[in-house]
């Protein structure tokens, strides 16, 4: 039986009348049912209540992109500069989502506003338009380009730390982990980790790019940029999902050993 895993969703406008929907882009629901070999459940953006209902029948937990951005006040930050898209309905289920599945071991994978959501979740800053800073590079999405082209084209490497645990889940293939080339579509990024964050890769600018949660019980690793979007002649981007849905499988075999030794007492 697949592992069930959960994709987080958010609330958007949609129809003439634009009634707001649950929705999760659905390269989500593919990269699930391919390379990760799970059953993809949406996870309405309806507060904490899923946290609490849902978390304890899934296997797994993935944290989507979105065009939104993490409210600042989750994080103690500046007010978004006007027009900045928020979905605080999404903020008010992934944040305590991240936390309870951290304590109960269940894997997570956090890709681009859900690697920041992980890092917000556990007492990090974010930056906001980290293309108006001083000395960094512009992440969001160039507008001289096709959408297309920006989500499987190649915009900057990232140095990846040796040993590190990202290094683990790709060990194997070959790669220079002093010039891995992502794509990049995103605004703000990780400014302060936080304490149980460990930042695992760099963009030229300096700008975190994956880390892993120091002390987690499973498999809980953040990307910042979309290998959703290239697994399918990407390896490494592919390796992520692989070894995500390996440990979704063993945390499910795992529940249900335990659950048939509490039935046999």
């Amino acid at each position: 039986m697949r592992p069930l895993i959960g994709i987080s969703c958010c609330v958007k406008p949609f129809g003439p009348a634009g009634m707001p929907n649950h929705a999760a882009s659905d390269h989500y629901v593919r990269v699930v049912l391919g390379p990760a070999g799970g059953m993809p459940v949406l996870l309405p953006a309806a507060g904490d209540a899923v946290a609490s209902e849902l978390l304890s029948r899934l296997d797994g937990l993935l944290l989507t992109g979105s065009r939104s951005n993490v409210c600042p006040v989750y994080y103690d930050g500046p007010a978004h500069a006007e027009g900045t898209p928020e979905d605080l309905a999404r903020d008010s289920t992934t944040l305590p989502l991240i936390r309870a599945a951290l304590d109960q071991g269940v894997p997570v994978l956090a890709i681009c506003r859900g690697f920041q959501e992980l890092n917000v979740a556990l007492g990090g800053t974010l930056d906001q338009r980290i293309q108006d800073l001083d000395g960094r590079m512009d992440h969001s999405t160039p507008s001289d380009q096709t959408i297309a082209l920006v989500k499987t084209g190649k915009a900057h490497p990232v140095r990846v730390a040796p040993g590190s645990g990202l290094a683990r889940v790709w060990a194997g293939l070959p790669y220079d982990p002093a010039s891995v080339p992502v794509n990049s579509l995103h605004n703000q990024g990780v400014a302060r980790p936080a304490p149980r964050l460990r930042p695992e890769a760099w963009a030229p600018d300096g700008t975190v790019e994956a880390a892993s949660v120091v002390g987690a019980a499973g498999f809980a690793v953040g990307v910042q940029w979309h290998p959703e979007y290239d697994w399918d002649r990407d390896p490494l981007s592919r390796r992520i999902f692989e070894r995500f849905g390996e440990a979704a499988t063993d945390f499910a075999a795992r529940r249900s050993r335990e659950a048939l030794s509490l039935a046999a007492e």
